[in-house]
């Protein structure tokens, strides 16, 4: 029971520290890069693509970050993180021009690559080796409301005390909330966990060989694992920038597209949540290769129906969007064991995020050049995506979860 409870005060507090994270970091230009571009005197797309050479930064740093967290858990390395984000965001806000904030994203840049999901997934499976897939779902369902919370915030403070003082703000906030949330984590052992919590709830009759004695996968497992992280990324963040006016271009009105783009959000916790219920003893490898259908099903239905299936097509392209982001931590895992799992995971998530920040700029060329016809090159993604994972097999039957995480 007291285990129980721990790993519960670390989803909580580990969730709630990605919920800043995000809603500070990935989610900050959306409100803020107008007002941004017009005080610095700088077109609005400049800080799209200062934020895009951010995430790619960020995705060169993930392996280092991930090797660190091997070595010496994720509370120290997410504690620094806090600190980056911190500095990060009060040089944004005192930012004069170009140089400056270039300087404030390269910095935003090392925070997200060291304290975003890959980093807090390699965290939790430092202090739970295998049996960390709940722990994972659970600060996935928390920090899936990053946009809920970031945005609003964002908009609030840019009216009541300006885009600087909203950056000054959120920096603030990791220092006295983010700071200690980290500090909360447990501390690591000496030796990271291989496996030993992958037998605690498996029953006798249904032993299996431990992760230290499985069979290596093979040599292209984790290529064709990084080409489904890049493929479902470059769907995600496509459809994040673009939703709206793709709703709107297959002959929904400015009101539908709105709407419809609002279900996105609840339709991924939803996802989440089905991944921790109904899913739960589901092995990842199959709930992964279902996930990655929602985006194209969805596509054929507006297709064929039209703007009358915009909401059915958001909400599985929410759904299937929401548990991919869990496949991310947990298919490592389930195919690689807990052993090195920082750094692979940095190695594998690179190509995707590196693509991440030109996802935009790309869908919007196809967007703008097809129309609706665009989802034909999103649905290749997601079809490849599933084609890419029916190639995957696990070593050996997962055993079952613990109940609470």
């Amino acid at each position: 029971m007291s285990d129980r409870i721990d790993r519960t005060h670390t989803v909580l507090a580990l969730g709630t520290a990605q919920t800043l994270a995000w809603a500070s970091s990935y989610y900050l230009p959306a409100m803020l890069a107008a007002p941004m571009a017009r005080d610095l005197d700088v077109a609005t797309p400049t800080v799209f693509a200062v934020f895009s050479m951010a995430l790619i930064v960020s995705a060169l740093v993930g392996p280092l970050a991930g090797r660190l967290i091997d070595h010496h858990g994720g509370r120290p390395v997410l504690l620094g993180t806090n600190v980056l984000f911190a500095a990060g965001l009060a040089t944004l806000g005192g930012a004069q021009g170009p140089a400056s904030l270039v300087a404030a994203w390269l910095l935003l840049g090392l925070a997200m690559g060291a304290g975003l999901y890959e980093a807090a997934f390699a965290a939790l499976v430092r202090l739970y080796g295998t049996g960390s897939r709940n722990a994972i779902t659970g600060i996935t369902l928390l920090a899936g409301f990053a946009s809920t919370v970031g945005w609003p915030l964002s908009a609030w403070m840019e009216v009541e005390v300006g885009w600087r003082g909203a950056c000054f703000v959120w920096a603030t906030l990791h220092l006295v909330l983010g700071l200690p949330l980290n500090a909360m984590l447990p501390r690591s052992t000496a030796k990271a966990p291989q496996a030993t919590e992958a037998a605690v709830a498996a029953p006798a009759a249904a032993a299996v060989a431990s992760p230290a004695a499985r069979p290596p996968p093979p040599r292209y497992t984790a290529a064709l694992l990084s080409l489904v992280f890049t493929l479902v990324w470059f769907v995600s963040t496509g459809m994040a920038a673009h939703l709206p006016t793709l709703m709107q271009a297959a002959g929904g009105t400015l009101a539908l597209a709105v709407a419809v783009g609002a279900l996105v959000g609840p339709a991924q916790v939803a996802g989440r949540l089905f991944e921790f219920g109904l899913l739960r003893r589901v092995s990842p490898l199959t709930v992964a290769r279902a996930a990655t259908l929602g985006h194209p099903i969805g596509a054929l239905l507006l297709w064929f129906v039209g703007a009358p299936a915009a909401a059915a097509f958001a909400i599985l392209h929410g759904l299937g969007n929401g548990i991919l982001t869990i496949a991310k931590g947990t298919l490592p895992l389930a195919l690689f064991g807990a052993g090195g799992y920082g750094a692979r995971q940095g190695w594998i998530a690179l190509p995707g995020r590196a693509l991440q920040g030109l996802a935009p700029w790309l869908f919007g060329m196809a967007l703008e050049r097809w129309g609706a016809g665009a989802l034909w090159l999103s649905s290749a993604c997601g079809l490849a995506a599933c084609a890419a994972l029916l190639c995957l097999h696990a070593p050996h039957p997962e055993p079952a979860r613990p109940t609470i995480s």
